[in-house]
């Protein structure tokens, strides 16, 4: 078979979407299809092959090092004329995604959308909560110009069908379970960060931006310090909250944004990791951090609704509850022999997210839009 895969963002950049789509391509490569990638050219871009067509693209306001499509339906149908996909996805909202979509319409090529990030969330973050109903609507549009939506978890399914969002399936995240390994501890590490064997690191990995809720984590961890006063922030990744954070905490250790066997090793010389963001579509640093053996605090939706168990792998906070989040890092923050309790229940839950299995269920489902038109004859088997 032969797809198209298109995205605004992919890697280097650094996050759950570019992360997941070229977990999706490489699964298909894998499994001996034809792939073209579609996305904006980067800066400093090396020479890609002839499978990868680069679109002019645009700096993303407030996220440096994050780009945005531009509008690029012409060269899309000219490539898509010449060499014709048998269905293409389409992994952002963006206007490099409503083209793609205008371009597979007009040629009538089957298509597939992922739901990858909460819009309708992020605006209130940003301090417009008055045009969430405006997100959610040009979001809906937008997924339902497509023959399926792919989500990850059923909570999601649920909540897009419930507002009128159709042909939602779900497809589940994986995890490469030995880039992420708790064997991966560095003690070196660990001593960089001021820290030696008995003290305690906890980590927060992922954006440092207004919508990951992180006052609720320096909170948490200022609570935690008072009991525990070998205790480190470490933090992981960068934003636009970074400089303020830093400025008003210098005692926290800021390590930028990792990748590969770096990131593993981040992951694994940490004792706990919290995670106080209510946006996310399902949170891949969740699977990351069980991965590696590292007990969690993080709300009870996404990717821990789907994983963790209260008190078995960590802990599983109602959303409004910001004092019980506060409890259960001072729970866990203080006690040692708990949370070695826990490392292994933390492998165990991810043990069969395969990442093989998923690139199956996707390949299934791209061949069922190209030969059917629908998702329908694999929604009953993608769990």
């Amino acid at each position: 078979m032969r797809y198209s895969l298109v995205t605004e963002t992919y890697p280097p950049e650094v996050n759950g979407v570019a992360l997941t789509v070229q977990g999706l391509e490489q699964g298909l490569r894998e499994r001996g299809h034809a792939v073209t990638l579609v996305r904006p050219r980067q800066p400093d871009d090396p020479l890609h092959p002839g499978d990868t067509l680069l679109v002019r693209g645009a700096a993303l306001p407030r996220y440096p090092g994050l780009r945005f499509g531009l509008p690029a339906t012409r060269a899309l149908l000219r490539r898509w004329a010449l060499e014709r996909p048998d269905a293409i996805y389409v992994a952002t909202e963006g206007p490099l995604g409503w083209s793609a979509l205008r371009a597979a319409r007009r040629l009538g090529i089957p298509a597939a959308t992922g739901f990858h990030t909460r819009f309708d969330d992020y605006v209130r973050s940003y301090g417009a909560p008055w045009l969430q109903g405006t997100a959610l609507r040009w979001m809906r549009r937008f997924h339902n110009g497509a023959q399926a939506t792919l989500v990850p978890t059923c909570e999601l399914q649920g909540f897009l069908e419930d507002h009128g969002f159709r042909n939602v399936v779900r497809l589940p995240r994986a995890v490469d379970t030995a880039a992420f390994h708790p064997d991966h501890r560095d003690p070196a590490l660990r001593m960089a960060w001021g820290l030696d064997a008995q003290a305690l690191a906890v980590l927060y990995v992922g954006r440092i931006a207004p919508e990951k809720n992180l006052p609720l984590a320096v909170r948490a961890f200022r609570e935690l310090q008072r009991v525990r006063p070998d205790a480190r922030f470490v933090w992981v990744g960068d934003g636009p909250a970074r400089a303020a954070l830093q400025r008003e905490n210098p005692d926290f250790v800021f390590c930028g944004v990792q990748r590969g066997e770096a990131l593993g090793r981040h992951f694994a010389s940490g004792d706990l990791f919290l995670f106080p963001s209510r946006s996310e579509t399902f949170g891949n640093v969740i699977l990351e951090s069980l991965a590696s053996g590292v007990p969690l605090v993080a709300f009870d939706y996404g990717a821990t609704r789907e994983l963790v168990r209260d008190g078995v792998h960590g802990a599983a906070i109602a959303c409004d509850d910001d004092t019980g989040f506060i409890a259960a890092t001072l729970r866990l923050g203080a006690n040692d022999a708990l949370r070695e309790a826990m490392r292994t229940a933390c492998r165990e839950a991810v043990a069969a997210l395969r990442p093989a299995r998923v690139a199956e269920d996707f390949d299934g489902l791209l061949q069922s839009i190209s030969i059917h038109g629908s998702s329908a004859h694999v929604a009953s088997h993608v769990s």
